[in-house]
């Protein structure tokens, strides 16, 4: 079975971006803001805008199983206060959702959380809760930086954080780190800040501690892990600077890699790098980068083909399309069992 742990739903009817729009032409005159009510998308739409998109392509390439979450760079945090958050939040999960249940062989959910810059986590619990126990979630986005790219919250081995992680805990379930749009002139949002933030949450994970404290608690750090796996040798180094065990130890048993990676010298390195128990089968389909590579002919995010011309063997192979986020997703290996699968 090919297992794509990281998929969004980023071609949702028209009618969703609309609302959006009103929503936040509320902010500045609440005689505008719309209802949640106002916004109607027929289950016909929400086939149609997957069947002729993820479901498509995913027959093309030969994937089985998505993991299926609200657009990334939709989530905008940074946009209004919590309200604001926590509405846009509960209609994106509730379509994802409803997605998994027009279409319970291909996908399956993860949640967005309302989350707000300088706002207690533990306000994002109620969603939390309701996306695992009504919606059959198997895992959540977490935003390491609300505020949009100015990075104005703690590190994600802050306290701060603790109300989030010991309901992960108390679910078995990962959470995928991934920012959304930034507005910060400096970082374009899929080209810079994304990386950036795949990069920087592999540090913050490294100078501290946090495993010790939640040694169930696990990540998937999209994109291949940023910068990381490029340069683990500095890595390996700056934790041994920092009297830290050996990443095997220290990270690897916690923290994964998709592989959003879009060319084959990228997937070769991260798959030489990191060892193949830390690598999940992504392609972030119809995402970030959608065109067709002219040095291969190929669309740039079909990784099931990068995966094939590696030099992995048929077992390793496996592991990355499926053992691997089995063993991450235990909710959603549960689901699959169930399903006799």
């Amino acid at each position: 079975m090919i297992i794509d742990c990281h998929g969004h739903y980023t071609t949702a009817p028209k009618a969703l971006e609309t609302w959006r729009n009103a929503q936040i032409a509320g902010i500045k005159d609440p005689s505008v803001m719309p209802k949640p009510s106002e916004l109607r998308i027929s289950d016909d739409e929400l086939r149609e805008s997957i069947e002729t998109n993820q479901l498509k392509l995913m027959k093309q390439r030969g994937s089985d199983l998505t993991i299926f979450s609200p657009r990334a760079s939709f989530m905008a945090h940074h946009v209004g206060d919590f309200q604001v958050s926590s509405t846009w939040a509960a209609i994106c999960n509730e379509l994802c959702h409803r997605v998994s249940r027009l279409f319970p062989n291909h996908f399956i959910p993860a949640a967005m959380l309302p989350q707000s810059p300088g706002v207690d986590p533990k306000t994002c619990i109620p969603e939390l809760v309701k996306c695992v126990e009504q919606y059959g979630n198997v895992g959540i986005n977490l935003n390491p930086d609300p505020s949009g790219g100015h990075w104005t919250s703690p590190p994600l081995t802050d306290p701060h954080w603790f109300p989030i992680y010991e309901k992960m805990v108390e679910y078995d379930i990962p959470a995928m780190i991934h920012v959304s749009t930034s507005c910060n002139a400096c970082f374009h949002t899929t080209g810079a800040h994304y990386i950036n933030a795949d990069t920087t949450a592999v540090m913050q994970l490294i100078q501290g501690d946090l495993f010790k404290e939640f040694p169930t608690l696990r990540f998937i750090i999209p994109h291949g892990g940023g910068a990381a796996p490029y340069h683990w040798g500095r890595y390996r180094g700056l934790a041994q600077e920092l009297k830290k065990p050996l990443l095997s130890q220290h990270l690897l048993n916690n923290v994964f890699f998709d592989t959003c990676v879009y060319h084959q010298p990228g997937i070769d390195l991260l798959t030489r790098v990191i060892p193949v128990d830390n690598v999940l089968f992504a392609s972030e389909m119809i995402g970030a980068v959608r065109g067709i590579d002219p040095e291969t002919g190929f669309n740039y995010d079909d990784t099931k083909r990068y995966i094939e011309a590696a030099k992995l063997t048929p077992e390793q192979r496996r592991q990355i399309y499926e053992g691997n986020t089995r063993r991450v997703f235990p909710r959603l290996d549960a689901a699959l069992k169930k399903r006799g699968q």
